[in-house]
């Protein structure tokens, strides 16, 4: 589970990061708001979303060894991101369409939190579990 919640994890953020860096204008005409100016923010924010989305390769294929990444991208990283978007809905009044984002980033950090915690009640494949007598 913790693998597939990886490649769903990389996917999304890579092609937000992609649409970010390609098609900044359209994205934000989406949303309902002006291209960030100067263009580097919005392009920062998409480099950074597919570094992070490429990341998440090395936990697709071993979930195991990288628990640590899926922690820090997941619920830290992307709860963080969820609460700050919505957040800025209600105090700042950003467009009602940035709620997308929130429930987006706040699914995906709650599937990663259950699968991480879900994984770690499972012994690893191959190791012998102690029966008690």
């Amino acid at each position: 589970m913790l693998s597939a919640v990886a490649l769903i994890s990389g996917l999304y953020d890579v092609i937000v990061g992609a649409l970010l860096l390609c098609a900044a204008g359209r994205f934000a005409a989406a949303f309902g708001v002006a291209p960030a100016t100067p263009p580097i923010f919005s392009d920062l924010n998409g480099l950074f979303l597919v570094v992070i989305g490429i990341g998440y390769y090395f936990p697709w294929r071993d979930p195991d060894r990288y628990r640590s990444y899926m922690w820090l991208m997941g619920p830290a990283l992307k709860g963080a991101g969820a609460a700050a978007f919505l957040l800025d809905y209600l105090l700042r009044g950003s467009p009602r369409g940035f709620l997308l984002f929130s429930a987006s980033d706040g699914l995906l950090a709650a599937l990663t939190l259950w699968a991480l915690l879900a994984s770690s009640r499972q012994p690893a494949a191959g190791s012998r579990q102690r029966i008690p007598k």
